[in-house]
């Protein structure tokens, strides 16, 4: 018999919360309900996998991606070297995700990073953010209106302008443009050498990048994992991240 490959197993990063007094990690059903959509099966990757060296090398040895997903809390600015606080921080996510990402580039592990995701694989890869981008002169208003429900929150808010030849314009059959949704703070002041631009909004706001000399390393600023089902082109993000995932699992495990 030959072997039999199960559907990839994607780890999927978690966030830190105060649930009634209880320190609680979760992750939205969106996110995994979009990995499962495309094929995957999403796994909670918790903080604690960081308390023993070999939690983390058990956890990437059975992994076959790795997914990086938004949050409420930003990354500590002394990762990107400025000073002061977050008022909603996370640092056993920040510490999780920059170990997730080392390790995923060192196998050649599939990525896929959304909005504070792609923050951190920015700052992972020697990049620094825009903390507040709103305050920032010749950017457009990227931040969502929290007084809207969640479907106008999420509803595409601009477009973005894809690079040629890259990652993105593949996924999107050569598309121009799309239209994405907009809800984050933040954004990208300057990449990495490592990293190569994938999309820019109109102000010049850099909204996707790919980790060059990576089968698939990607990320954007966006979030195609709402209402996923219905959207063509978040299933051809996510179709394409499971798909190199795939391809992954039938390489190492040969």
């Amino acid at each position: 018999m030959g072997i039999i490959f199960n559907k990839p197993l994607i780890g999927v990063v978690m966030c830190q919360i105060d649930k009634g007094g209880h320190p609680t990690q979760m992750v939205h059903n969106k996110y995994l309900d979009a990995v499962a959509l495309a094929g995957g099966v999403p796994l909670g990757l918790p903080h604690n996998l960081m308390s023993q060296p070999e939690l983390l090398e058990n956890a990437m040895a059975a992994l076959d991606g790795i997914l990086l997903t938004g949050s409420p809390s930003n990354i500590e600015p002394w990762h990107y070297g400025e000073e002061g606080s977050e008022s909603y921080a996370d640092p056993g996510r920040d510490q999780l995700a920059f170990a997730l990402i080392t390790q995923a580039i060192a196998r050649q592990m599939p990525i896929m990073a959304i909005c504070r995701g792609l923050q951190e694989l920015v700052v992972a890869t020697g990049g620094s953010l825009y903390r507040q981008l709103h305050l920032q002169p010749g950017f457009q208003q990227h931040r969502e209106d929290e007084t809207l429900s969640l479907d106008e929150q999420y509803a595409d808010a601009h477009q973005v302008w894809i690079e040629p030849d890259g990652l993105l314009a593949g996924l999107m059959n050569g598309s121009q443009s799309i239209w994405v949704n907009s809800l984050h703070q933040q954004g990208i002041r300057r990449l990495g050498p490592q990293l190569r631009i994938e999309a820019r909004a109109a102000d010049g706001l850099i909204e996707a990048v790919s980790l060059q000399h990576h089968p698939f390393a990607f990320a954007v600023q966006w979030h195609p994992e709402w209402h996923c089902d219905a959207s063509a082109q978040s299933r051809l993000l996510f179709d394409g991240f499971i798909h190199a995932c795939n391809r992954y699992q039938k390489e190492t495990r040969l």
